[in-house]
């Protein structure tokens, strides 16, 4: 049930999704004799479409979720594992083609082969599935090894969990596979703004990680002022901002993360 709320309430609280509807609902009105609310509807649609374009608002949205974890320090020493979360591939482009396809987060997948090389004796551990709602047969891990082999990390090092529909789904697969020691170090690399949800539903699911950050969108303090020029990227960043705090809050309400921001312990 959980899951099927988190890919259609969510998507249409969307800011993009919701305004537009919005717009839509006004443009209906006008047919009726609601006429005048429906044209302050669509002007209201129409005003926070474009605050949402073209204003910081999305820096704002995503600079206190990727500033919530730091860099990972490697000053402590070798990692035993490193976990790396689905997202960057795109399952059914995948299929179509017969080759990995990367829709983006690029960073995860560079991110974690560099660590890889960098650390030949870490577990490497991919997960990812369908994030559909409807049944798919085709799976994010089942790319990611020949993409993680042509970038020079052996088969043998690799283990793809391919069940996962969600990341609590992703942190508890992934503890049921790496079945972590105590004293082990686990990596979990994925987005920056992603980092403290999946910490947190890792640390829910008994399996602690140091966090990887990667993939950041906005960059110091002072972008927080930088406004956009191409309505297409400010209303993308702030789709993933706002999916990244409706996400918080829907864990948090049911209980699968212990703070509505997991920080840094």
């Amino acid at each position: 049930m959980f899951f099927a709320l988190s890919k259609t309430v969510v998507y249409v609280l969307l800011p993009s999704n919701f305004l537009i509807g919005l717009g839509l609902l006004g443009a209906l009105l006008l047919l009726t004799r609601f006429a005048r609310a429906g044209r302050r509807l669509m002007v209201t649609s129409l005003v926070l479409l474009a605050i949402c374009a073209y204003s910081p608002l999305a820096n704002f949205l995503l600079y206190p979720l990727e500033q919530r974890f730091p860099k990972w320090d490697s000053s402590r020493g070798d990692p035993d594992g490193i976990i790396v979360l689905g997202g960057p591939l795109d399952a059914d482009m995948s299929s179509a083609h017969g080759v990995p396809v990367i829709a983006g987060a690029a960073d995860r997948l560079i991110s974690a082969a560099t660590l890889a090389h960098r650390y030949p004796n870490a577990r490497i551990i991919y997960t990812g599935g369908s994030p559909n709602l409807l049944h798919n047969d085709a799976k994010e891990a089942d790319y990611a090894t020949a993409l993680f082999q042509g970038l020079g990390i052996p088969k043998e090092r690799l283990t793809m969990e391919r069940q996962s529909r969600n990341t609590k789904e992703n942190a508890e697969f992934t503890r049921d596979i790496a079945k972590p020691k105590p004293g082990e170090r686990w990596l979990l690399v994925t987005s920056a703004f992603h980092m403290p949800r999946s910490v947190g539903l890792f640390r829910k699911a008994g399996f602690p990680v140091e966090p990887y950050p990667v993939d950041w969108k906005v960059g110091t303090k002072e972008d927080l002022l930088r406004y956009f020029i191409v309505a297409n990227n400010g209303l993308e960043l702030v789709d993933i901002g706002a999916r990244e705090w409706l996400g918080l809050i829907a864990y948090r309400l049911a209980g699968s993360i212990d703070a509505l921001l997991p920080g840094p312990q």
